[in-house]
């Protein structure tokens, strides 16, 4: 099929854009502490993890946050919710910030879809398809915080210099940790920017082609939705969204920013939970 470069996609800025948050994993690294919580509302300084992605979609162009959840995690559905009768208990006992706190995480336009079994992060984001409504939409990993919310807006400005493409952000990883990652290929086109020639999930080392990693933020085009329908399990079994995004190079231009690793902070295991702790405190103090 021939190259095009998402002309469907031009116009970005004028589309309503969705952020979905694949959020229905088990957490098992977490466990036994995700059996009972899940491992996005464990707190990161002064609030849950999802909360920093969710703030962080709301401040880039995205209108509403869609979180893909399992029906065992009520507990998210619960922080995204209005309470009430909480805030007024508070303001009755005098503690207006702590009853700004509540109403304003409860009043935070964030929908649920479900994904009833875990089939990868394909399958995750293609369980959102019908809220994404066929425009494009960001993708945030809930295992990755971006606290100052710079890396979505720099995403859709690379977008918008080249016709309303798909972009990711990468980030260059040690050889030891390219295995646990998505690794693209292709060739710098501007500082700091790439234009994508492929993508290989968790490629062993020797084999990868680069050393940047995707970092779990995409801006993706709405035919990403369609592919997914049709992909095969790929790794692990299951429907991976890096093979649907390869699928997605023979029809349309991607791109991919490449972000320093102070940019953001990975959550995704015990000893990176606390170092992120550690350093977003010493950002807030």
């Amino acid at each position: 099929m021939p190259m095009h470069n998402a002309a469907h996609f031009n116009g970005i800025k004028e589309a309503p854009l969705k952020a979905i948050i694949p959020a229905a994993g088990l957490g098992t690294r977490f466990l036994p502490a995700t059996k009972a919580v899940p491992k996005e509302m464990l707190l990161v300084v002064d609030r849950p993890a999802i909360q920093y992605v969710v703030e962080e979609g709301l401040a880039s162009a995205a209108d509403e946050v869609i979180i893909v959840n399992s029906h065992d995690k009520q507990a998210i559905e619960e922080h995204f919710s209005p309470d009430p009768a909480l805030v007024e208990l508070l303001r009755e006992r005098g503690k207006d910030s702590l009853a700004d706190k509540v109403e304003y995480v409860g009043n935070l336009p964030v929908t649920f879809v479900y994904q009833d079994e875990a089939l990868g992060l394909g399958h995750a984001v293609l369980c959102a398809a019908q809220a994404s409504a066929g425009e494009p939409f960001y993708v945030l990993l809930g295992d990755v915080l971006v606290p100052n919310n710079k890396m979505l807006p720099a995403m859709q400005a690379v977008s918008d210099a080249h016709g309303g493409a798909s972009v990711i952000a990468v980030m260059p990883v040690p050889d030891d940790e390219v295995s646990r990652f998505g690794v693209i290929d292709g060739e710098e086109a501007e500082p700091g920017v790439w234009k994508i020639a492929s993508l290989v999930e968790k490629p062993p080392v020797e084999e990868a082609p680069t050393n940047l990693a995707v970092f779990g933020r995409y801006l993706l085009s709405p035919r990403i939705m369609e592919i997914l329908a049709d992909v095969k399990p790929g790794v692990g079994g299951e429907i991976q969204l890096t093979d649907a995004m390869a699928q997605l190079l023979d029809e349309e231009e991607m791109y991919a920013l490449v972000i320093d690793p102070t940019d953001g902070f990975d959550t995704g295991t015990p000893q990176s939970w606390l170092d992120s702790n550690i350093a977003i405190a010493k950002m807030q103090a």
